[in-house]
């Protein structure tokens, strides 16, 4: 392995509850390095099961945080000034291709259109980076993949990938987990008893039943581990909910009193 490439590796195995075969179907694709597309609500474990197939194929892993500021310059790199004069900094997407990373491009949507079309040339047959203010075409490291993540709940006709852009993609869809399955993970994060994480995964099956009813994103499971951690250190249980379930998600009156009544009703 690279010295450029070392701290991105996942030192350690990151908590991943299996819900289906997603981690065979990845593994899969990634035998045939196929660009990936990962499509579900936010907080329900796209990032967490990219860091798990990361370390489990011992693969690095660069994440970018898209945002609608980000130009293509901040993913394949820019010249910068130093004492010596210019020299050319790698962004990390070109790290990811020469060095044999997977770069996991998250909540891609909130980039511009203009930005997202440089990850083209590497996610068809070509698998290349073209460098146009240097002049260098990056062939691909073998060991490469590209990753997305979006949110389907969040797209628009001004924010959604162009279907040129999806069509090189396969895709999983997640969503949050059965009641027994989202019980565990929330205990195994929290360790709170099995009783209050289920208590906490029926508080938010309640909310997400109000999306789009008053609600634009329902409880996600990374929220009931910040109350079942709260829990865990001392706070009262309806201190907790109300800290992290409630108030986060919502400034209504009504809305925020339906929701503290669902959660006075477990504790």
């Amino acid at each position: 392995m690279s010295p450029e490439i070392d701290p991105y590796l996942v030192q350690d195995m990151p908590y991943y509850r299996a819900v289906a075969d997603e981690v065979e179907l990845y593994e899969a694709a990634y035998s045939v390095r196929m660009p990936m597309m990962l499509k579900g609500p936010t907080g329900c474990g796209k990032t967490r099961f990219v860091e798990y197939m990361a370390w489990k194929l011992g693969k690095p892993l660069i994440t970018v945080a898209c945002n609608e500021d980000m130009t293509a310059s901040d993913l394949v790199g820019r010249f910068l000034l130093d004492a010596s004069g210019t020299r050319w900094q790698d962004g990390p997407l070109a790290i990811a291709a020469r060095f044999g990373a997977i770069c996991y491009l998250d909540e891609v949507v909130e980039a511009r259109q203009d930005t997202t079309v440089v990850i083209h040339p590497l996610t068809d047959a070509r698998r290349v980076l073209p460098l146009e203010k240097k002049g260098e075409l990056v062939q691909a490291h073998p060991d490469f993949q590209m990753v997305i993540s979006y949110n389907p709940g969040y797209q628009s006709l001004m924010k959604d990938l162009k279907q040129s852009t999806k069509q090189r993609f396969g895709a999983l869809d997640f969503s949050y987990p059965a009641h027994d399955i989202e019980t565990e993970i929330v205990a195994h994060e929290t360790r709170v008893g099995v009783e209050i994480a289920g208590k906490l995964v029926s508080i938010a099956e309640r909310a997400r039943n109000l999306k789009g009813h008053g609600l634009d994103e329902g409880i996600s499971t990374r929220m009931l581990i910040y109350a079942g951690s709260l829990i865990t250190r001392g706070v009262a249980p309806l201190a907790a909910c109300r800290m992290t379930l409630v108030r986060p998600i919502t400034d209504d009156p009504d809305m925020r009193d339906a929701l503290d009544a669902a959660v006075s009703t477990f504790f």
